[in-house]
């Protein structure tokens, strides 16, 4: 607990004491250390979960709800990855559960010959996508399934030639106009990394027990940690102040998703940039305890807490 000594104010109390029941939960065990059981006899049964569960559809998929404001997106899809966050990172959902295991057959079933996951930008790629359902998948307990493998073994083909990974279209001067097109656009390699991409692919490799030692991962983690506070290449996340605004579950890369995903793969690494970020986030903690921060994607009104719980990862692990 040496990591609370750099705080001006103790996070802990607020997490476990606190209203929520799944930060309570995730809080003990990943701060304390406490014996809490399993997420399956504790989480599982929650009023949110149940409620998302309710509202899955007989395919495994959760509808989009309003307007789809751009052509030739699966929006369906779009909506089970944003369910699956709530119900793996929220609530540990694993393939034990059979609304779990009938979304992981609906992604699945998006799964091109290539191994990529298709659908959200329409026929292009999608390594930041297919890795945040891999993430998601790999977490839920479908680590060996020869699908997500067959996925790794695409993202591995797609990194750029810096050892990154960018979103093809954009690695060819074209805009998001693209999605609606039919024909696949591949990727110019010879092109810059973006970081965006780069921080959701990563959080894949990391939460893999394998790939988040290989040599594509640790690479990888090196480049996003030189590239905090920095524009990306690419202008869907250009600013430098994207770094600081929040969700969780992670959806973006933003300062908290890039040291979590590093400080997995790569615990000992520390630069001018790390401890930069580090003092960000001790800079931001309230009196309360909690830190704050432009929170992002508020949908069940506990985001500070969520994402104090998620810095407080990160700065344990990058304390040693």
């Amino acid at each position: 607990m040496a990591w609370l000594h750099s705080l001006r104010f103790d996070p802990i109390p607020p997490l476990v004491a606190g209203r929520n029941p799944a930060v309570r939960y995730w809080a003990i065990r990943d701060l304390t250390h406490g014996s809490v059981g399993t997420p399956k006899e504790i989480l599982w049964d929650l009023p949110v979960p149940r409620g998302i569960v309710r509202r899955q559809g007989t395919d495994g998929s959760w509808t989009y709800p309003g307007r789809r404001p751009r052509a030739g997106t699966d929006y369906n899809l779009l909506e089970t990855y944003r369910q699956l966050g709530f119900l793996v990172e929220m609530f540990g959902l694993t393939r034990e559960h059979p609304a779990l295991a009938a979304a992981a057959e609906f992604v699945f079933s998006h799964q091109s010959a290539q191994g990529d996951l298709r659908g959200i930008y329409g026929n292009q790629y999608s390594p930041n996508y297919t890795a945040g359902f891999l993430e998601l998948l790999v977490k839920a307990g479908y680590p060996e399934d020869p699908r997500v493998e067959l996925a790794f073994n695409w993202l591995e083909a797609m990194r750029q030639d810096d050892g990154g990974w960018a979103l093809p279209l954009r690695t060819r001067g074209r805009n998001l106009d693209a999605l609606g097109e039919s024909q696949t656009i591949s990727t110019d390699p010879t092109q810059p990394f973006s970081h965006l991409i780069t921080g959701v692919v990563l959080r894949a490799y990391a939460a893999h027990p394998r790939h988040r030692t290989g040599p594509s991962a640790r690479m990888a983690a090196v480049l996003l940690a030189g590239r905090l506070f920095e524009p990306d290449a690419y202008p869907d996340k250009g600013r430098v102040a994207d770094w600081t605004e929040f969700s969780f579950p992670f959806w973006m890369t933003d300062l908290v998703s890039a040291l979590d995903t590093i400080t997995i793969i790569l615990p000992g690494l520390t630069s001018e940039k790390t401890d930069h970020a580090r003092d960000w986030l001790s800079g931001h903690q309230e009196p309360t305890g909690l830190f704050t921060g432009h929170l992002l994607r508020d949908r069940y009104h506990d985001l500070q807490l969520w994402f104090s719980l998620a810095a407080c990862r990160v700065l344990s692990r990058m304390a040693g």
